[in-house]
């Protein structure tokens, strides 16, 4: 009797447990879910477009953005650039970037937005992460890393080129040598 009751109590506390572990998930997806999200925004304008009718598209999505109650915090123009391959008969595109924060239920009306415009030939949302001083300075250290190691094998390459070049100065002198002996008549 006294082990059936053990066997009961157990089985109440995974009860209460699992209720406490979804209660505790419930109230973590919560609030990952509110406040606005940081995204970036890469789209292309056909070239069929000129600078000057690029710009207005360019405004024309930033107030897209700000029109679904987003806040553009960077934006860079790329310029003209040639595509990998041809879209729609495009060759070249006018590349821009956007960096924005934004409520992730609005997401879904700018991606439908920008899709069913015919002014932007591809566009693409990612989420984007915001760096702490930390990450920063650990990006940094691993950029000036990758920038030492470049340069150590550019060292290595140029230290070759000037060995090929050495080699080739012994080449012209034994040729010079090879010349010589064959001018002279005391061969035998």
């Amino acid at each position: 009797m006294e082990c059936q009751g053990i066997f009961i109590i157990n089985d109440k506390l995974d009860l209460i447990a699992g209720a406490i572990k979804s209660a505790i998930l419930n109230i973590m997806a919560k609030m990952k879910l509110s406040g606005p999200a940081n995204y970036e925004l890469l789209y292309i304008i056909p070239n069929k477009f000129t600078e000057e009718e690029a710009g207005a598209i360019n405004k024309k999505v930033s107030d897209i953005i700000t029109n679904h109650k987003g806040n553009i915090s960077a934006s860079e123009y790329w310029g003209k650039k040639r595509l990998a391959y041809p879209i729609n008969n495009n060759n070249h595109g006018y590349y821009n970037l956007i960096e924005f924060s934004l409520e992730r239920e609005n997401l879904a009306e700018i991606n439908q937005v920008l899709r069913m415009s015919n002014e932007v030939l591809r566009h693409q949302i990612v989420k984007k992460e915001i760096k702490t001083v930390a990450q920063i300075e650990e990006d940094k250290k691993i950029a000036s890393k990758i920038a030492s190691r470049q340069a150590k094998k550019e060292n290595e390459v140029k230290e070759k080129e000037k060995a090929k070049d050495e080699k080739k100065l012994e080449l012209k002198d034994l040729d010079a040598k090879l010349d010589k002996i064959l001018e002279t008549d005391d061969l035998l």
